[in-house]
């Protein structure tokens, strides 16, 4: 039989080590630094509130990765969610992605129809290049100003959004929205049925793999396949990282850089605090945070409690969680990806350092690498 090791056990690490492990082909390990398995998707509990380190819910357009999700812990649809952003000189809420029809309700929509006339005329967006650019083409300056400006200068901690050059990952894949006013119009929304959300996966996922939690590598060798613990080399047929590459290959490019998340809970002396299928708010003034969400709001655990629990999240230094969108770094990680040697795979947020990748997008990237070692 042959091995593989997977370096991390969120859900890249454990959907990889799920479709190798129960091939029958592989004999895997899994390490993994903190105490469990699942990480930021991992359910905590505070007040007696269940609750992740930000909102995990699931969605995707691809149908098999649903069905494979679905089977293995059991989901609830929940297309009926929408965003709202909170425009502070306006005192109100809008929908988000910025929706048509509320611009009959902001003070200068005379002028914001007059700068989407032009920039439909235009069509500028497709000549943008940066993310200033990108956005007031598509949408014009005031609409750019009230959603897009100050919340991804705190989004990425930069003082001048015209410093990112990669906007293809426009937030929820549009600019303007003329439809329905669902978020994700196409795309299934989900969360587990269970109360303690995806952490049977987790278990059902590594079932089959030996697992080392509170484990770190000490050394990596990947052209040998080969890592050290606990002063131990051992060497593996396969390595899947779900780490950043340039942690994996001793920085030899340099390091990538990520934006971190502070994170604060609280709980509040009520049944609910958000309006109803409202999961997350989001500000794009100058609060210090970027989102607050209320997770029985999507988990529909103690729905009928008389208090709720909030998570508020800060941008910060703290961890590596979101890629930074330069292209400069893209290519930069490009040059790690063509390092990596056959039999060696990096996916995940991280693994792939692309912020546009979700848990549906791990579950993808463990499905070819388990269809690629198996052909």
């Amino acid at each position: 039989m042959k091995t593989a090791l997977v370096i991390g056990g969120g859900f890249a690490g454990c959907s990889a080590a799920h479709l190798l492990s129960s091939s029958g082909a592989w004999d895997v390990t899994l390490v993994e630094a903190a105490p469990f398995l699942g990480g930021g998707c991992r359910t905590l509990r505070y007040g007696g509130h269940p609750y992740t380190f930000g909102p995990r819910h699931f969605l995707t357009q691809n149908e098999a990765v649903y069905e494979y999700l679905n089977r293995h812990c059991p989901l609830r649809r929940c297309n009926e969610h929408v965003f709202l952003t909170y425009v502070e000189q306006d005192e109100q809420f809008y929908n988000y992605p910025v929706h048509i029809d509320d611009v009959e309700r902001m003070p200068e929509r005379a002028q914001i129809n007059g700068e989407l006339k032009q920039a439909r005329a235009l069509q500028g967006a497709i000549e943008a290049k940066n993310f200033e650019e990108f956005w007031i083409a598509s949408i014009g300056r005031t609409l750019y100003d009230k959603f897009i400006n100050g919340y991804s200068k705190k989004m990425w901690m930069v003082d001048d959004n015209r410093s990112i050059d990669d906007f293809n990952w426009s937030p929820k894949g549009v600019t303007l929205k003329e439809g329905p006013r669902a978020a994700w119009d196409t795309a299934i929304s989900a969360y587990p049925i269970a109360a303690n959300g995806y952490d049977d996966y987790f278990d059902i996922a590594t079932a089959e793999t030996r697992v080392r939690l509170k484990t770190r590598i000490e050394a990596y060798d990947l052209p040998a396949k080969t890592v050290v613990i606990d002063g131990e080399k051992s060497s593996y047929d396969v390595i899947v990282n779900t780490l950043a590459p340039d942690v994996v290959m001793n920085n030899a490019h340099g390091e990538l850089p990520f934006i971190g998340r502070d994170f604060y809970k609280f709980v509040l002396p009520i049944a609910h605090a958000f309006p109803e299928n409202v999961y997350f708010l989001y500000y794009a003034g100058d609060e210090p945070f970027t989102r607050l969400v209320e997770y029985k709001q999507f988990t529909r655990q103690n729905y009928d409690q008389d208090s709720t629990i909030i998570g508020m999240e800060i941008p910060s230094r703290n961890g590596r969680y979101y890629p930074v969108p330069l292209k400069c770094e893209y290519a930069r990680a490009q040059k790690y990806f063509d390092d990596m040697p056959d039999g060696v795979f990096s996916i995940g947020r991280a693994g792939s350092y692309e912020y546009r990748v979700d848990v549906d997008d791990c579950i993808a990237q463990a499905m070819d690498i388990a269809e690629t070692l198996a052909n």
